[in-house]
């Protein structure tokens, strides 16, 4: 089955406002597509929508020819879909093993695949028997990327994973999501940072007022500081 997420005229309500208005796009199987926007524009609503968590009043939302936008949040995951929330959600008082532990649900913690990530975040392998709590905001993050990619999954949903990490952590997050899209996962990402959003992109969907208002292949806007700053109010330059 594809991986190919498509969203057709998705409206999201919360409470009396209508944040998400008529969302359209694909984020195509295999690859990274990047959900820009200002600050306020949905791009976590669309996330949050996408995984259940808030419900779409309205509209299709495809992972290849399944429909999830009726289904409950643990029958997406499910799916093969994970969601990296940007408020670094672990359980602070279990230790990163237990954390990891309840990430994977097909059974056991793999070997293998652990020492993939300790390659990634050797911080995670410093503080294995160590409450998450007690873990900076940093090694939170890498933590809740790890319980993300603790299995395969097919679609990656991550919202603003390198928010206030040191470069160094920034620059092995940037190689794990190169690595992640080459075993073949579909990745959407919000990031704000835009040297990520330029190494790790292929695609990337503009939002602004809850609708998409572009869509193309990240190197062009990448390429285009009048069209940066006509979209997004600003150059990616300026945020190297």
């Amino acid at each position: 089955m594809s991986a190919n997420l498509s969203l057709q005229g998705v409206h999201t309500h919360i409470g009396r406002y209508h944040i998400l208005q008529g969302v359209d796009f694909v984020a195509p199987e295999g690859e990274t597509t990047m959900l820009l926007g200002r600050n306020g524009a949905g791009k976590t609503t669309a996330l949050r929508t996408i995984m259940g968590l808030w419900r779409a009043s309205r509209g299709r939302i495809m992972l290849g020819d399944q429909p999830l936008a009726a289904l409950a949040t643990p029958d997406i995951a499910r799916a093969g879909v994970a969601y990296v929330p940007e408020t670094m959600a672990v359980f602070s008082d279990l230790t990163v093993k237990e954390n990891l532990v309840l990430a994977a649900r097909d059974g056991p913690l793999d070997d293998v695949r652990l020492e993939w990530i300790f390659g990634f975040f050797p911080a995670l392998r410093k503080f294995w028997l160590s409450r998450a709590g007690g873990l900076s905001g940093g090694q939170k993050q890498m933590l809740s990327i790890a319980r993300a990619i603790v299995e395969p999954r097919r679609l990656l949903l991550i919202d603003e994973p390198t928010k206030g990490l040191a470069p160094a952590i920034i620059g092995a997050l940037i190689e794990c999501l190169k690595e992640i899209k080459r075993t073949g996962a579909t990745i959407l990402l919000v990031e704000q940072n835009f040297r990520v959003a330029q190494e790790v992109g292929d695609h990337v969907r503009v939002m602004d007022g809850g609708r998409i208002v572009h869509q193309g292949l990240m190197a062009p806007l990448a390429a285009d500081s009048q069209l940066q700053s006509r979209l997004l109010g600003l150059s990616l330059d300026s945020h190297q």
